[in-house]
This record gives structure tokens, C-alpha cells and sequence, in this order.
């Protein structure tokens, strides 16, 4: 009842406020281009977006520019050449509500959506005792609801927004993974979806503690698949900031981030449009509602629940004495964390999403539109410094698209194929969706070619030489290199006896 009330009220406020139709009945660039790194790439891009604009023949000239912003190199280079969706986009223009960003974004968080996927729950118990939940999708006609540990399918790890709602997107997601083979994976964070609150410690914005606990869960319940992640809107502070931390230790080979918040404490700062806002504080507030009795013995309820904006509930649940969060050992001659002066400053210190981004060895992508309402203005909130220069970040910018939003028009043929395979991928995947899963094919694709190369090139170097046999021995004991054991003990840290399972 909530989602339909903020639905209408967002509804009616556009409808009152939308300036002289800035979306509608405007002309659009005709042609595609796929902006990449350097001139000769970039013109490489265009032609290839272009001849896959002409095989299409049967769409209407319609704005599809997408720009890949990032450093110069050979993932680049093999990305532009094998991600045919990156130029392939067709937003909804014309008459319709979904050429508003606004609208399309209050759509895909509010409106109910009928997925034909199902969710298994792993209850998974933290060191401290505290409780997060992994939300399996599983098609709704699979009659087995656990997979095998011993599949080789690769998962999906999904992080939905910060405040923990399942939105359409999410939805359309594990429904798209699941089409494409991938064993999508939920992640909810503590008191998030029903999960249980165990312990008087709510999880701090940008610490991935417990994502890390999680993660090992997965791989010691499907080793033998590759990990991958995915998230959401502000939940991607959260992966960046557990990229970051873990650097080479992830366990994942490669992440994207849709409609991605970056710059978080700005984020907080400025606030959001006030229906935006008012929406958002009032369904975190419900949210915590349920908790209010155990939550006021360690904060003040009444300033958390009389908070009007998004920094004021987080002040409130993270700055003040005896707060909820998880936060780290007082540095010294310090009196704690939340007591110092300054507190806001010294919270976003530890969960600013970028704080350790050059940590990050796996290569990210990042889908944004630039008339992103929730986000604002992407020359003030994009960090574009960070992919030009950094060779791990993608960034695939487009001019429409909303938040979370970039609706598709739906190709020529693709309802008729959909519904004779019995499937609803053809309607339903939205462009971004497609993006990232191709960018995580071509990605994997790219690293086993490079390490196939590596090793050929190693056996020749061994075989060769005037020393015959010799060298290749001398050369395989050099390059042997004794490897430190891995810090992430899951046999320590994760307990069998102490997890239980729902």
C-alpha cells in the first residue's frame, strides 16, 4: 500500500512540475556511437555501432549514443569489438511516460512486477552472531530448489540498494541471469527483507564485513563456478568499498555497477528533490519502525524517527554515542569514532565507496544515463578522472536512461521469438542488463585467451635456449614462486555448527 501511495504522489508531483515537455516530440540524433578510448578506437566503435544499426533496419531513427569512457587498452579494444550492445541501445522517446527519467525511475521502484522466479533463503550467521540472508532465484517450474555445490554454473551475486528493496530491476535481473545460465544470488543485509536483527549492530554504508563473509559462503558452496556481482543504485558503495578492501582477494572476476552513487557523502549532503526524498526516508523509516523498542536502548529514536532527510537518518543510526554500526577500533588518543569532533566526516571516512578504489584488480563496468534524477548532474557526480585513468573502470554513459531505469524499445521480432520459445527475455531484459552480461562474457572470455597466451609463451621460453632441457628445468624451479597462503580461511571463520538455513 506504501509503494502505490509514494507511486501516486511522485505521479501527480511530475505531472504538475514537468517543465513544457522536455521529453516529448523532441528530435533525437539519428545514428549510433560508441565513444572509446583514443581516436583510432572511437572511430572503430562508430562504424562497428553503425553497421549494427544498419542490420536492424526495421527500428526508427531514434537516440542511441552511448560513450565507453576508460583508459586506453586491450580489455578496451577487445570490448569495443566483441560488446555489440554497448552501441545497440534505442531509449523510448516520443509520447510516452518512459521517455521522463523521473517517471521511469519512480516505475522501476515502485511498481509491482509478476516474475516467474522463485527465492530459496540461506540464513547465514556471522562471527559476531549477527544475521544477513542469500536470496537464491530459482526458476518456478524447477521442482529440485537447491542447486548442486558441484555445478560449474557461474553466480551472480546481486546487491540491491542501500535501503534493501527488491525493485523491478533486481527482479528482471535474476530472471535475465537465469536465462543466460548464470545462479543468481541475493544479497540482504541485516534487519534487509525480512532478515532477522540478532544484534544491536546495523551495517555501516561502505562496510563490507559482512559481504566478505558472504562471499566465502558462496565459494565454499560452489567452488567450482566462477563469481561474478552486480549492484544497484546507492548498494554499489558497498561493492566498490569490498573491491577495494579486498584487492586481489575478491574471489570475483568481474563486477558491475548499474546507475552507481560515487560520490556518497555529496550524495547525502545536497539531497535528493523532495518527493525523492521524502519517499525514501519514509520507507526506511517503516523499516526500522519494527525495531524501534531494541534500537532505543544504544540511540535516540526520537531524533531518528523525527529526521526529515536521508542525512539525518544516518546520522542518527551511526553518529551518535553508543551508535548501531560496526565501527572499527578508536585510533589512538582518540576517544571513539562517534564522540571525536567531526563525526560525519570521520564516518565517511571509513565508507566512502572510492577510499581504496586503486585496491581494485578486477575490471568493473558502470552503466549511468546522464539524466539520472537521483544521482543529479553527471559532470558534478561521475568521477571520470577515475576511467580515464584507472584501466579496471568501464564506463558506459548514455544520454537517456533514468536511474536503474534505461528502458529498451523492444526489437522487430523479438516478442514474436520470445513468445515462441516460451520465454519473456525478449520483452522484458532491459539494455543494461544485456550490457553487463555480455561485458562479464567478453571479459572472461578475454582473461582465458590472455592466460592461454601466457602459458604457451612460458613453455616456449622453457623449451628454448641453447641449454636445451636444461634451461627449461632452471627457468620452471625460478618461476615456480612459492605462493603466501590465502588470508581468507574460511574453515576459521565460517562454522557449520553455528549456521542454520531456512
Amino acid at each position: 500500500m506504501l509503494e502505490w501511495l509514494v507511486a501516486l504522489c511522485a505521479v501527480i508531483l511530475a505531472a504538475v512540475t514537468w517543465p513544457r515537455c522536455t521529453y516529448f516530440g523532441t528530435k533525437s540524433r539519428p545514428n549510433a556511437s560508441l565513444k572509446g578510448p583514443g581516436g583510432s578506437q572511437q572511430a572503430t566503435g562508430d562504424q562497428a555501432g553503425r553497421r549494427a544499426s544498419e542490420q536492424d533496419g526495421a527500428r526508427d531513427e531514434s537516440a542511441r549514443t552511448v560513450a565507453l569512457i576508460c583508459k586506453p587498452s586491450a580489455l578496451a579494444n577487445y570490448l569495443l569489438k566483441h560488446c555489440r550492445t554497448f552501441s545497440n541501445y534505442s531509449p523510448r522517446v516520443g509520447w510516452t511516460w518512459r521517455a521522463s527519467a523521473l517517471l521511469q525511475s519512480v516505475y522501476e521502484a515502485c511498481w509491482p512486477y509478476e516474475s516467474p522466479v522463485q527465492f530459496v533463503r540461506d540464513n547465514l550467521q556471522l562471527s559476531d552472531d549477527g544475521l544477513v540472508a542469500l536470496d537464491w532465484a530459482v526458476p518456478s517450474y524447477q521442482k529440485r530448489r537447491r542447486t548442486s555445490s558441484h555445478s560449474a554454473s557461474p553466480v551472480l551475486l546481486i546487491i540491491p540498494n542501500s535501503f534493501g528493496k527488491f525493485t523491478r530491476n533486481v527482479l528482471k535481473l535474476c530472471e535475465t541471469a537465469l536465462c543466460h545460465g548464470y545462479l543468481p544470488a541475493v544479497f540482504n543485509r541485516r534487519s534487509h527483507n525480512g532478515t532477522p536483527l540478532t544484534t544491536l549492530k546495523l551495517q555501516q554504508f561502505g562496510d563490507p564485513a559482512d559481504l566478505r563473509e558472504a562471499v566465502r559462503y558462496i565459494r565454499h558452496r560452489q567452488p567450482a563456478g566462477r563469481l561474478y556481482a552486480v549492484s544497484e543504485s546507492t548498494g554499489c558503495g558497498l561493492l566498490l568499498s569490498y573491491l577495494g578492501e579486498c584487492g586481489s582477494s575478491s574471489y570475483m572476476t568481474a563486477a558491475a555497477c548499474l546507475s552507481p552513487v560515487f560520490r556518497c557523502q555529496s550524495w547525502f549532503e545536497n539531497g535528493l528533490c523532495w518527493p525523492l526524498q521524502w519517499a525514501l526516508v519514509l520507507y526506511q523509516k517503516v523499516c526500522l519502525s519494527r525495531y524501534k523498542t531494541v534500537l532505543g536502548e544504544n540511540i535516540q529514536t526520537d531524533a531518528l524517527f523525527s529526521s526529515c532527510s536521508l542525512r539525518g537518518l544516518e546520522e542518527a543510526l551511526f553518529c551518535q554515542t553508543g551508535q548501531v554500526g560496526s565501527a572499527p577500533p578508536a585510533p589512538t588518543g582518540t576517544s571513539g569514532a562517534c564522540n571525536a569532533p567531526g563525526t560525519w566526516d570521520n564516518y565517511w571516512e571509513r565508507n566512502e565507496p572510492l577510499r581504496d578504489v586503486d585496491e581494485v584488480a578486477i575490471p568493473v563496468l558502470s552503466v549511468c544515463a546522464r539524466d539520472d534524477p537521483v544521482r543529479g548532474d553527471a559532470h558534478s557526480t561521475v568521477p571520470f578522472e577515475l576511467f580515464e585513468t584507472n584501466p579496471h573502470f568501464f564506463l558506459l554513459l548514455t544520454e537517456r536512461g533514468s536511474h536503474c531505469g534505461f528502458s529498451h524499445r523492444p526489437e522487430a521480432g523479438a516478442a514474436g521469438a520470445s513468445g515462441a520459445a516460451g520465454g519473456t527475455e525478449g520483452r522484458r531484459t532491459n539494455w543494461s542488463h544485456r550490457a553487463l552480461l555480455e561485458f562479464f562474457r567478453a571479459t572472461t572470455d578475454f582473461i582465458a585467451a590472455e592466460d592461454r597466451a601466457k602459458q604457451l609463451a612460458a613453455r616456449r621460453r622453457g623449451m628454448g635456449g641453447g641449454g636445451g632441457g636444461r634451461v627449461f628445468r632452471h627457468r620452471s624451479l625460478s618461476t615456480c614462486k612459492r605462493l603466501p597462503a590465502c588470508s581468507h580461511n574460511i574453515h576459521a571463520i565460517y562454522n557449520w555448527q553455528r549456521s542454520y538455513t531456512r
